[in-house]
């Protein structure tokens, strides 16, 4: 039976286009289904800031029927204005083991890429750096993370067989939680607090965080700006996101770090791992998701590490060792054994040089593909 793709233009589609990945991984061993809530609120033009530079479509692949396969097409302007690329995006990818399936939605994805002057099509990424991006490729057997996708080992494969190429990988490591510090990081951290006037702020409720929520936005913009495919965030993006996300936090997996004026000079943002609490849930709060995610934020034994970032004038002078100092700590107050970095391209040494102080194994990798039309 041939396959047949379909533009999704219903809320019937849409919805399935939402539930396709739920189906395909039900009960896999290291799926982590997204949160349900999250997901239709970033593919929703009506709630995410980024199609005031975006454009998308979404398409499912039927076969006998049934919906098989899924895929995003999306041009962000922002990004080819910046990087001077005429590049498509594809995201959202899923689809059964089925090689026609997967031909059947790139393929789609090509043609609108070639209607709307683009060159060439490169993926999985999203619509923003914050969004997820890049194919597993190594780490198969390894438990995924609410910041990254999970992926079968087929979809590489397929995704070669039609002609994609390796544009860049991004790298993880999985951290094992010392008993104590290691005394070189201490020496760096103390030395580098001192020699530069830095100071840690000590928050003890979410709220105390939110007036860094701007300045780290402006940081992430600026330290992040060199990085594959980012485009700055927008006033409006960045509203967005603390709206979304910094009412959750936990202050003692956060790292601020000011200068002796106030300015924020390095950020940390890291979390109690959700992973088993949502393939216990299904991605859902309701009716009983909210409670095992309770439970994963208050008895962490994983930390997933989120977003590091330092001002350019003090990068490569010792600033990440104190954020790693103040995030240890915590991790070790409460019992943390582990945690994983999420991803880091293959090529930031500056990040992976934090690293070296602790028994830290690179456990997976995944890869943005690209192809040239």
């Amino acid at each position: 039976m041939a396959i047949e793709i379909k533009e999704v233009t219903t809320k019937k589609q849409f919805n399935a286009f939402l539930d396709l990945p739920y189906r395909l991984y039900k009960g896999h061993q290291y799926f982590v289904p997204p949160l349900k809530f999250d997901e239709k609120a970033t593919l929703s033009k009506e709630k995410n800031p980024a199609f005031d530079s975006c454009e998308a479509k979404y398409w499912l692949a039927y076969k006998d029927g049934k919906v098989v396969g899924r895929v995003a097409g999306i041009i962000n302007n922002s990004y080819i204005q910046k990087w001077k690329n005429k590049y498509a995006r594809f995201g959202w990818i899923d689809f059964e083991e089925d090689e026609a399936i997967a031909t059947a939605l790139l393929q789609q994805v090509e043609a609108w890429a070639k209607e709307k002057g683009m060159v060439a099509v490169h993926g999985p990424l999203g619509f923003t750096d914050l969004d997820h991006e890049g194919a597993l490729v190594e780490g198969f057997d390894q438990l995924g993370t609410l910041a990254a996708l999970y992926n079968y080992p087929y979809y590489p494969v397929y995704y070669e067989k039609n002609g994609y190429k390796k544009d860049t990988d991004w790298v993880e490591y999985k951290i094992k939680i010392p008993k104590q510090l290691p005394e070189d990081l201490l020496k760096i951290a103390s030395l580098v607090e001192r020699r530069y006037g830095l100071k840690v702020i000590k928050a003890k409720k979410p709220k105390e965080i939110l007036p860094y929520a701007k300045p780290i936005f402006d940081l992430i913009n600026d330290a992040y700006s060199e990085l594959y495919g980012v485009t700055e965030l927008t006033d409006k993006q960045i509203e967005y996101y603390t709206k979304a996300y910094f009412g959750f936090m936990k202050v003692d997996f956060v790292s601020i770090i000011v200068d002796n004026e106030g300015k924020l000079a390095a950020f940390g943002i890291t979390m109690p791992s959700l992973s088993e609490a949502l393939q216990k849930s299904g991605g859902s709060l309701l009716p009983f998701g909210f409670i095992h995610i309770l439970t994963a934020m208050s008895k962490p034994k994983i930390a997933d590490f989120l977003m590091i970032a330092v001002r350019k004038e003090f990068q490569g002078k010792g600033v990440n060792a104190l954020l790693i100092r103040e995030i240890g700590n915590a991790y070790i107050k409460r019992g943390v054994e582990y945690a994983e970095t999420n991803v880091e391209l293959e090529d930031n040494t500056k990040v992976q040089s934090i690293w070296k102080h602790f028994d830290a194994v690179q456990h997976k990798r995944r890869r943005c593909y690209i192809k040239h039309l």
